[in-house]
């Protein structure tokens, strides 16, 4: 009797423990690169360990997620994320156009990987490529504005400098601490804007900011 209540005991335990990221994922059906790109959009909600080092879901949220009848494929649509080829298919216009709007900062990559080449490939998520299609038709066909064409002339590429500004935002918004805030603004400072000793005490604060097989936020 009491060896069953005991077990019992550990069952409830168990279940009311938030997830690892890595399990919650499969519970949701996901792979963990979507689980963490839906929790950074903030899709899905996370909590973090007391040391920091970790992400988690609560039980809660998974059961949220269900009830709100967001799916697999629901969540997954949500998060998918595209390349410059797939992205003019879904626009319909050409990979040269899409790369225009793109380095002039009419669409803002979300994540990004550098191929065995060590090039940068960007990457979009689909389902904004499709709400700008629909936003914006006078973009996709006929000659270019002006502020594109002088943007072009010039050898603007915006996609860095986007991409970094999208990211600090998303990740400031995953915490009320102050010290973690300045920690992700300091972290994409020149040496020169910000005293390198004033910046340690912050790196252990620092969330990743690239993919890990990236070496580096492109700049």
């Amino acid at each position: 009797m009491a060896v069953r209540e005991a077990h019992r005991t550990a069952a409830v335990t168990q279940a009311g423990r938030p997830l690892s990221a890595s399990r919650a994922a499969r519970e949701l059906g996901l792979k963990r690169s979507e689980l963490d790109l839906g929790a950074l959009l903030g899709h899905i909600r996370t909590t973090v360990d007391a040391d920091g080092s970790h992400r988690r879901v609560a039980r809660e949220e998974i059961d949220r997620l269900r009830a709100a009848g967001r799916t697999q494929e629901t969540l997954r649509e949500r998060v998918r994320t595209v390349g410059t080829t797939e992205g003019a298919r879904l626009m319909g216009i050409s990979p040269v156009r899409f790369g225009r709007l793109a380095r002039t900062g009419y669409i803002t990559p979300v994540k990004f990987y550098l191929n065995r080449y060590r090039a940068v490939v960007w990457l979009y998520l689909a389902e904004e490529l499709k709400e700008f299609a629909d936003r914006e038709p006078g973009l996709l066909t006929g000659r270019s504005p002006q502020t594109m064409r002088a943007l072009l002339d010039a050898g603007e590429d915006r996609r860095a400098r986007n991409w970094r500004g999208r990211r600090l935002g998303l990740l400031t918004r995953q915490t009320e601490d102050p010290w973690e805030q300045a920690a992700i603004t300091s972290s994409v400072l020149d040496p020169v804007q910000f005293d390198g000793g004033r910046r340690r005490p912050l790196r252990t604060r620092v969330p990743q900011q690239t993919p890990a097989r990236a070496g580096g936020a492109p700049r």
